[in-house]
Order: structure tokens, then sequence, then C-alpha cells
């Protein structure tokens, strides 16, 4: 078991987003089983937040915004300005706002960028949280790792994006345009560290339709288009008797929808991200899914959900959406070229193969964190 380490974690954790707050839970209650007694550090854009959130699921968690924060105090410079400039925070030190955390970022045995969409053409400046960590290794000599990355769209040039994780002694992908994009080894998204068995039993809740519609990251004229095609499908849902919910992942960003579908829709049944933090989503195969989060399709699918998942923005969402269905979720994907129709009967194949996924997860988490 690993003992009396530093490991270091950056994520985009405490905004919230369900689904980074997820993955940085399943990464904390694997590293609490498997090194209780090391110091985890967690650097997040929001670690009061964060803080809450994740209380409890570590003895040895410290949470700070250090690397975060210097690529956010960089606002305003070109990414390849940014990069530079964290780089040189850390190898230099020099600055009182900076130095006490930077110290600490030092002694990390392991720094680990967990998994996500957030290092990506679409927020090009977090590179930066690349940067940062390359330069720990050049003065400390620490282990680089990244799990379960979403890299697209391209960061920079085919040759900077080839070179962006240089010198990491482990990175994993978590889709094929990833992988091929940046010559990197396809892995699967870090959720499936946390699906634990009770995500694959049927929901003990009334037979529902289920639906999470985001505001935020979206094509122009789509929102509206999303809304329209899911109103059409809470209203067959309502013909045949059929429950149906409205699930928060990103609190306020989430809402809109749902004001837009709350004459079909009872307060009653809108359930905010605290709830659905706290208590988990519906899934089974008696509860379908209409939504745009990614993480949402991942988890319900896991359950014997059914579903339509729509693709918010093209490039991005798309991507991530299809490495689910690759694996046999059995979702159909609407997309503004290609609409979907009814929410399919639903495969089997994702929650089949599940343990075989979530082995794959468990065998390279304890491969980055030995017992």
């Amino acid at each position: 078991m690993s003992t009396g380490s530093e490991h270091y974690l950056v994520g985009t954790a405490g905004n919230p987003n369900f689904g980074d707050e997820f993955i940085t839970a399943s990464w904390l209650r694997f590293l609490a089983v498997n090194a209780p007694d090391a110091v985890v550090w967690l650097d997040c854009p929001q670690p009061g937040a964060a803080s809450l959130l994740f209380e409890g699921l570590h003895p040895g968690l410290r949470i700070t915004d250090t690397l975060w924060r210097a690529v956010r105090d960089s606002d305003g410079l070109p990414p390849v300005e940014v990069g530079r400039r964290v780089h040189h925070l850390v190898h230099r030190l020099g600055s009182p706002n900076y130095d006490m955390g930077l110290v600490r970022l030092r002694q990390a045995s392991s720094l680990h960028l967990l998994g996500g969409g957030y290092v990506n053409g679409v927020w090009p400046h977090h590179a930066a949280l690349v940067s940062g960590m390359k330069a720990v290794k050049e003065l400390t000599g620490a282990r680089l790792y990244a799990t379960g990355q979403g890299l697209m769209p391209l960061i920079g040039t085919p040759q900077e994006a080839a070179g962006l994780f240089q010198g990491f002694d482990h990175v994993t992908v978590r889709d094929a345009e990833s992988a091929e994009a940046y010559s990197l080894n396809i892995g699967l998204d870090d959720a499936f560290l946390g699906i634990r068995a009770d995500a694959r039993r049927p929901a003990r809740s009334p037979a529902a339709t289920n639906v999470c519609i985001q505001s935020d990251m979206i094509d122009a004229g789509r929102f509206s288009q999303i809304v329209a095609a899911v109103r059409l499908q809470v209203q067959a849902a309502l013909s045949q008797g059929r429950l149906v919910n409205y699930l928060e992942a990103i609190p306020g960003v989430d809402r809109p929808a749902y004001d837009q579908l709350s004459d079909l829709i009872a307060e009653e049944n809108f359930f905010p991200f605290t709830r659905v933090w706290e208590e988990g989503i519906p899934a089974g195969p008696d509860q379908s899914w209409l939504t745009t989060r990614f993480h949402f399709h991942l988890l319900a699918s896991a359950g014997g959900s059914p579903g339509i998942a729509y693709a918010a923005r093209e490039g991005y969402y798309d991507v991530k959406h299809t490495s689910l269905t690759r694996l046999g979720s059995g979702w159909a994907l609407d997309t503004p070229a290609s609409p979907a129709g009814a929410v399919p009967p639903g495969s089997t194949t994702l929650r089949t193969n599940l343990d075989t996924f979530t082995g794959v997860k468990l065998a390279e988490a304890r491969h980055l964190y030995p017992f």
C-alpha cells in the first residue's frame, strides 16, 4: 500500500459540475483505500466549494488553487504566453502571491491531471496546467500522469499537440479522435473508476423519463432546437403515463431549459444539483434519458438506461458522446445534421461489459498508485 507520499491532483472541480465532481470523488475514494496515509493535494478552480463536495473522502486531503490561479491570473495573454508564465513561476518562485503554494507543489512525488474535457482548443490556455506540471518534473523528477483526457478540438497545430504531454510518465485519452490527433493511448473516461455496483441495478424510483439540457457551451441556435425536440419527447412520455423528471448537472446553467419545459414537468420533479450529488441519478432499463450531459449519458447507460444524447457543440460534445456509443451505450446521438427520433430500445453492451471497463480503469489506477 502506498504510504507517506504526497500526491498532487489537478482537476476542474468545485464549480460545480456533476461529471467533474464525480471524477474527482472517484480518485479520492480510490486513494483513500490505496494511499490512506498519503497527503493528497487537489488543485482546482474553486477550492471553497470543493472542500464541501469532497469533505471526508480522504483523511489527508488538502485543497488549493495554486496552478489554476496562476493560469487565471494570466488571463488576456496568448495561450503560449500563459504556459511560459506558469512555467516561469514554478521554476523561479519570487512571487509572494504564489510561492507558498508552489513550494508545496514541488514537494509532491506525483502530479496527476485528472480526466475531463478541459484541456483542449476550447480552453487552450488550460494547457498551461500541463506546463506547470512539466516544470515541477524538471526541478524534482516528480512523476507526471494524465488520465481519461478529452483533448478535442485540437490545441494549436498538430506538431504542437503532439508535444503537449512530452515527458509525462503515463497518459491516456478517452476518445479515438484525441488518441489519433495527439498520438496518445486510448483508454476510458475516469468516471469508470467510480461506478459502484449499485449503478448497475434498476433504479428503485418509479419508471420515468429523465431530462437535462444545458444552456452553456452550445452552438448558436442549438439550444432552442434541442428544447423543441425534447418537448416532443416529453409530451410523448406523458401521453404514455410516464413520470418525467428534470435533473441539474450544473446549478443555474441547466435551469433555463427546465423553465421552458415547466408547463410539462412539475416543480417537484426538478432535482437541483445538490440533490443529484447526494442521491445519484436514476438508472435502469425503465429509466430513459434525454440529455446533453456526457456523464449523465455515461452513468445512466452503465445502469442500463436507454436514451438520446443531444450534441450541444460540434467538435466537442459530439466527440464525447460518440465515445460512449462506440462502447455500446445503445443511445441515439442527435446532431443538427442527423436528428434522433424516438428513444431507441437500448443496448446492454456497455452495461454487460461494465465489469471489464471498470476493471481496466482500476488496473490503470493501481499502476499509477501501487499497493
